[in-house]
């Protein structure tokens, strides 16, 4: 039994020594639940002033992808991205995702973006703490809180389509 311990003990040896030199790899990003759970008790108080009920604030940025969080107490707009995909991480509340079709009167408010109108076609998905969603470059896509209701979600930016 001994000699299992003296191994064991040398085994960990390496990896006590290396912890207290190691660094933090060039962008890496750790949200926690407790972490988000704070920050999306601020988004709320800033949604409730807003006009559209809605507040964003973004975490972090690389040149491939940046991350969003983002809490709603309304509908959103249509949007459509023609060169980034959506993934959303539902963190609290539910909302119901419109997405596909086509974009009906959407106005381009930024290159490569579009926005309002409407969504001809596509599907209705609900959406619950847990989930997550892709959605492609191109695609139309809204969310529709129920009144009354919130949802606060991690969203992560895929660039380069």
């Amino acid at each position: 039994m001994i000699k299992i311990l003296s191994l064991f003990s040398l085994l960990l040896l390496p990896l006590s020594a290396a912890a207290p030199d190691a660094t933090t790899p060039a962008g890496f990003e750790l949200w926690t639940p407790a972490a988000l759970a704070g920050a999306g008790k601020l988004l709320a108080t800033k949604a409730a002033t807003d006009a559209h009920r809605a507040a964003v604030q973004q975490l972090s940025s690389f040149p491939n992808e940046y991350f969003l969080f983002v809490h709603r107490e309304a509908d959103g707009v249509v949007e459509w991205h023609e060169t980034e995909a959506d993934i959303l991480v539902v963190q609290s509340g539910s909302a119901t995702l419109a997405v596909g079709g086509t974009q009906l009167n959407g106005e381009t408010t930024e290159p490569h973006e579009k926005r309002g109108g409407t969504i001809e076609g596509g599907i209705r998905q609900k959406l619950s703490p847990g989930d997550i969603v892709r959605i492609s470059a191109r695609t139309p896509h809204q969310l529709l809180v129920e009144a009354g209701q919130q949802f606060t979600y991690f969203v992560i930016k895929v660039k380069g389509y």
